[in-house]
């Protein structure tokens, strides 16, 4: 790693004597499960954040950056924004809106496939308007929407909030991407680089191989079952061979989860384990050695120090 970090200081350096080059942040907020991830994906043209058809997938805020020429743009994708319940709920919510602040652009997201538009969405831009921050609003899911309801939809929400532009995309088939990332790159302030032009993120490898497990307990365990457990990695050793070995615990609030997580024999959890190696294996291009475990702590919401490797605010 310090080698990865002396190259990315002397591409700096470089870059700092380049009058023409720009970078900025691009703050994502949206409702849960709005597209926000997948939306940051498509920017980056590679997967830096977990996707999931649950709401409420991303805890904390991920980076993602992208290159358009020479502009460097920097996605801050932020958890959902809804009513909280929990501590963690408040924590995350919080997260959002501190991002929302920190970019040089902000864009909301909006699922056009809904029928109408959900209290979640309603409640952001009612608060946009208090704050007068200026605003960008992005019209995902195009593709499964009726072309009548677009303008419809813009109309409807332009009348609680004037957006400084309104685009209409699908970050999932890329429909609408080209023309958001220029407009974006245009808006960049003048700035050398900010990361290594060849980094995708700023994410932990550790944090990365936490995040690609809990995507795949997300995508495998049903109802309210993967909010109540979290994944941390608890080592990770380099071989010699060049491969890499990651122990996760993954941590539940009620000790009866564990059985469900684990199925008969573990053969859950291994096939769960399968598919989270297979792709740390083609994000890190080395072979792993992936072993999970897991384990029963009823108050793992509660630990501060978790929220602080999520960079949550315990207190919000």
């Amino acid at each position: 790693m310090s080698d990865r970090h002396e190259r990315a200081e002397n591409v700096n350096d470089a870059f700092q004597r380049d009058a023409n080059t720009k970078a900025g942040f691009v703050a994502l907020i949206g409702a849960p499960n709005a597209g926000k991830s997948t939306l940051m994906n498509a920017m980056v043209g590679q997967k830096v954040s977990i996707v999931t058809p649950k709401v409420q997938t991303t805890r904390s805020r991920i980076r993602g950056i992208a290159m358009h020429g020479k502009v460097q743009l920097v996605f801050v994708d932020t958890p959902g924004i809804f009513t909280p319940k929990r501590r963690l709920d408040r924590a995350m919510v919080h997260a959002a809106w501190q991002g929302a602040e920190d970019g040089d652009v902000l864009m909301l997201l909006h699922d056009c496939a809904r029928r109408n538009i959900d209290d979640d969405t309603h409640n952001i831009v009612t608060k946009l308007r208090a704050s007068r921050r200026r605003a960008s609003l992005i019209l995902n899911k195009i593709d499964l929407a009726p072309q009548e309801r677009l303008l419809e939809r813009a109309e409807e929400i332009s009348k609680i909030y004037e957006f400084e532009r309104i685009f209409m995309v699908s970050a999932e088939t890329g429909n609408g991407i080209d023309d958001l990332k220029q407009w974006l790159a245009d808006k960049m302030p003048t700035s050398p680089f900010l990361f290594d032009p060849d980094d995708l993120s700023d994410m932990p490898l550790r944090l990365l191989a936490a995040e690609t497990l809990r995507e795949k307990l997300f995508l495998n365990l049903h109802q309210e079952l993967p909010y109540q457990l979290t994944v941390e990695t608890e080592s990770w050793e380099d071989r010699d061979d060049g491969s890499v070995e990651v122990h996760l615990s993954v941590y539940v609030a009620r000790d009866g989860h564990r059985g469900i997580i684990l199925g008969k024999g573990g053969q859950t959890m291994r096939r769960i384990g399968t598919a989270a190696r297979k792709e740390l294996e083609i994000a890190l291009d080395q072979r792993v050695h992936l072993f999970s475990h897991v384990k029963y702590r009823k108050d793992w919401m509660d630990d501060s120090a978790r929220y602080n490797l999520w960079d949550l605010d315990y207190n919000a």
